[in-house]
């Protein structure tokens, strides 16, 4: 099994800047890649970022210039630095992870979630 454990949510003001961070440990072959997904209430699971062993991002519109995901292949790690941010980023935030977890098979996985609320 594969575990993710997320940190650094919390209240910040419109504006400020959060940044999350993500650990993945457990039974992992490989991780090809890590992100990021955010629920806001009454609304559905949606992309924010992800990046790739070789570093390739990719970031909803949304969140382009603002948000900058990075990831530290040795740890299993993934960070969101969360800058400008505004009440429309409020949301529950989850670590995603998509990795060879066998000789043949792939998974993907979910942490738990965390709260990032911003206020006006």
């Amino acid at each position: 099994q594969v575990q993710l454990v997320e940190s650094g949510g919390g209240l910040v003001q419109a504006g400020g800047s959060l940044r999350l961070s993500c650990a993945a440990s457990g039974r992992i072959f490989s991780i090809i890649t890590m992100g990021w997904y955010r629920q806001a209430p009454g609304k559905q699971r949606e992309f924010v970022a992800s990046i790739t062993t070789a570093g390739i991002t990719n970031y909803v519109d949304s969140v382009k210039g603002r948000f900058t995901i990075s990831r530290d292949n040795a740890k299993n790690t993934v960070d969101l630095q969360m800058n400008s941010l505004k009440p429309e980023d409020t949301a529950v935030y989850y670590c995603h992870l998509f990795g060879r977890d066998g000789v043949y098979t792939t998974g993907a996985y979910w942490g738990q979630g965390i709260q990032v609320t911003v206020s006006s």
